[in-house]
């Protein structure tokens, strides 16, 4: 009796070992994964806004503190880039970026751009249209945020979602 409580004993020790083990595990991965998401782009994101916005600035901020370095330019002929750039009028927002070959429209957050870099899909960038509630640079306290979308678009005029953001009551 006494032999059988201690093997039960044993096993169930051996198995809570072996479960934090299994729990930890997954744990690092995850940390080491968030880490790798913050590591510095080694490319700049060169944006420009006019002067008077006020949001571009906060999205800048946002692009910076998840390791992107940035050049910003305050210009008077913001829409002229625009239609240079080829973006279709109905994606425009209120600040314009470009990396590598990208074009970086509206309140897009840092992970969907960093994802675009990584996967290098055929296409000419991404883009936040209008200037969504809560969108990376246009949070405000207490507010929650407008479900919004994010739209890859290509040369030829194609567009599709790449990533969907639901509505949040509060941040």
């Amino acid at each position: 009796m006494r032999r059988n409580l201690i093997i039960g004993s044993s096993l169930l020790i051996l198995a809570v070992i072996a479960g934090g083990f299994w729990a930890w595990g997954p744990a690092q991965q995850q940390v080491a994964q968030d880490n790798t998401a913050q590591a510095p782009i080694e490319r700049t994101l060169v944006v420009y806004a006019s002067p008077q916005c006020g949001c571009c600035g906060d999205w800048v901020t946002h692009m910076e503190n998840n390791g992107f370095t940035t050049e910003m330019h305050r210009v008077n002929n913001i829409n002229e880039i625009k239609k240079e750039a080829g973006l279709p009028r109905e994606l425009a927002s209120c600040h314009t970026a470009f990396i590598d070959d990208y074009l970086i429209e509206g309140h897009v957050p840092a992970k969907d751009v960093r994802r675009l870099l990584r996967e290098q899909p055929e296409a000419s960038g991404l883009s936040v249209p209008r200037m969504p509630m809560g969108s990376p640079g246009m949070e405000i306290e207490g507010r929650g945020r407008d479900a919004f979308d994010v739209i890859l678009f290509k040369q030829n005029g194609t567009q599709s979602i790449y990533q969907s953001y639901s509505a949040q009551t509060s941040l």
